[in-house]
């Protein structure tokens, strides 16, 4: 990349770090709403969502500058939370051997989930992708695809809202992506936020936290765009930091 565009340096980085570093920039007309209190000031904020694959990475506030932890967490094990998951769950470990949150919780996910219902419930459905499957379901023309992505949602608030207790995320969890800013009403009447704060004894801890999907078009570009004034600004002499504050 260097060589074929004549870049002085060039930085790879993961996709959900960009989005991290997006989240203190986001306006309230940038985020829907999906339930809680008051993000704590200066607290931890993870940001996670669902697309090609999941990703999960968290913004923790510094002092001088901001620490993003990048993660593989959509790799984590996908844990089930009733009979009819424990029932998806073991045909999806019959096809995959172990079953992360990124098998469920994605565009390939959202088909899995889709074929795993068919064979437990032991119904007939057409073959769908995951558009189709969104599509029917919003439309309410297919119960199977509405029962998947009342799955899916439900099964996205259990991810989340064990980001937030990994993390100790009170400044907020934030869903990115290309899926969710789709389904935000969808999302909003869905299991997402009861999923998000049953965690047993620790759902007065969860209750504040606020959850919201990120509608802003370009958040990761934000990020970027602060990922490079920062490198920028180390690279500068002090006294020219100095000048461009100025």
């Amino acid at each position: 990349m260097r060589a074929a565009f004549s870049f002085a340096k060039v930085q790879v980085c993961n996709d959900f770090e960009a989005t991290a570093l997006s989240l203190p920039h986001l306006t309230a007309a940038d985020l829907y709403p999906l339930g809680g209190g008051k993000a704590v000031s200066g607290a931890p904020m993870a940001v996670l969502g669902p697309g090609t694959g999941l990703g999960v990475a968290c913004f923790v506030p510094g002092d001088r500058e901001p620490i993003v932890i990048a993660s593989e967490g959509g790799h984590a094990t996908m844990a089930a939370t009733s009979q009819r998951e424990d029932a998806i769950i073991e045909h999806l470990r019959a096809q995959f051997g172990h079953v992360s949150a990124e098998r469920v919780i994605s565009g390939s996910g959202l088909e899995n989930l889709y074929r795993a219902v068919i064979a437990v419930d032991g119904i007939e459905a057409p073959k769908r992708n995951a558009i189709d499957i969104t599509k029917a379901a919003l439309e309410g023309s297919c119960p199977v695809a509405r029962a998947t992505l009342d799955l899916f949602c439900a099964m996205l608030g259990t991810i989340a809202g064990n980001a937030a207790l990994t993390y100790g995320a009170r400044g907020g969890v934030f869903i990115a992506g290309g899926i969710a800013p789709r389904l935000t009403q969808f999302m909003a009447r869905s299991e997402f936020r009861a999923r998000f704060e049953d965690k047993g004894r620790f759902r007065a801890y969860l209750a504040p936290i606020p959850s919201s999907i990120i509608v802003h078009p370009a958040a990761t570009f934000m990020g970027l765009g602060s990922m490079a004034r920062r490198a920028v600004g180390a690279s500068m002499r002090p006294e020219q930091a100095q000048a461009q504050s100025h």
